[in-house]
């Protein structure tokens, strides 16, 4: 049988995939918005927001999901955000129990902390966001972005998931101890990457944190769609909650 969080999880309808005025959220929808950071007026940021069905039903704060996508998506057309992780399924008509941002990094560039950190400061003020419940994904260079933003800002995320991405540096481990992670990658993914998962997971146990490797058994690089597709990673999601 299935728990009411998998069934919402899961729950399909024509309601999130509807269209939307880009000023103008609505719960149940995904819609695209831009961000200009006011210390930085020359950095831009498109993204997409997805208000979860039951929003603005009642005074509830709901957790955030930040979604950092691969270096294919980089670029202009915010659609490409949608090719893989939560934007897809929420675009295929899934329902998430949260708040869902998945930005666009400019072509040729990389995710950079700051500004990411900017435009959840942005959306913590317009939106009714639980700030015990943050938390951070991606895929690829989003993996990677993942690590680099847990090493930037230990103490705004409940939990992490970095998906075949590499921790640049293993010795932001020290941040990194200071959350759950959840590291995620297959075991014919390029040789480097997989050690380096090995070697996080290995320094963190060391460190007596909250840390899980997944090793997707015969699969390369693509280990997100199926890690995405699992209703049982929103679950463990969460269950995390930091302190206030």
């Amino acid at each position: 049988m299935r728990s009411p969080l998998l069934t919402f999880v899961l729950l399909l309808t024509a309601a999130g995939a509807s269209p939307a005025a880009a000023d103008d959220p609505k719960p149940g929808q995904q819609v695209a918005q831009e961000f200009q950071d006011p210390k930085a007026p020359e950095s831009k940021l498109g993204y997409l927001l997805y208000l979860p069905q039951n929003y603005g039903q009642s005074k509830e704060s709901f957790p955030l999901l930040l979604f950092l996508h691969g270096s294919g998506e980089r670029g202009q057309d915010i659609t490409q955000v949608k090719k893989h992780g939560p934007p897809k399924l929420i675009g295929h008509g899934q329902q998430l129990p949260f708040v869902v941002v998945s930005p666009q990094c400019p072509d040729k560039q990389r995710w950079e902390p700051e500004l990411l950190l900017a435009l959840l400061d942005d959306l913590a003020k317009k939106y009714s966001i639980d700030s015990t419940r943050v938390y951070v994904t991606g895929l690829s260079m989003g993996g990677s972005g993942t690590w680099a933003l847990v090493a930037a800002a230990p103490d705004r995320f409940a939990a992490a998931m970095p998906i075949c991405g590499r921790a640049s540096d293993t010795a932001i481990v020290e941040q990194a101890s200071q959350l759950p992670i959840w590291i995620v990658v297959g075991d014919r993914d390029n040789k480097q990457l997989v050690e380096n998962c090995f070697e996080m997971e290995k320094l963190l146990q060391e460190r007596k944190a909250d840390v899980k490797l997944t090793i997707m058994h015969g699969i390369g690089h693509d280990s997100w769609t199926q890690t995405y597709d699992t209703p049982e990673i929103y679950e463990w999601l969460l269950r995390h909650r930091k302190a206030k």
